[in-house]
């Protein structure tokens, strides 16, 4: 594992004691590799929300009704 020095501002650094003193952790290093696996996490979701979101702007524009457009993805639940 690489180790690596970094500073933290004193309310971050305090925060990240009070969790490691109230057992959420067992280290700062431990609850900081968590925090990292955590903001993968987020970027992945982020990612894939906005490879959905440019799919669709991109797919055009449509003049179907509300009704219609709910009709349609009903259909493709169920496909």
């Amino acid at each position: 594992m690489a180790r690596q020095s970094i500073s933290f501002t004193r309310p971050n650094d305090e925060w990240l004691k009070t969790q490691v003193d109230n057992q959420e952790y067992s280290s700062k290093s431990e609850l900081v590799n968590d925090l990292i696996r955590q903001a993968r996490n987020q970027q992945i979701e982020i990612d894939w929300i906005r490879a959905k979101l440019e799919k669709s702007e991109n797919s055009g524009f449509t003049n179907d009704s509300k009704e219609q457009i709910l009709a349609q993805s009903k259909s493709k639940l169920n496909d």
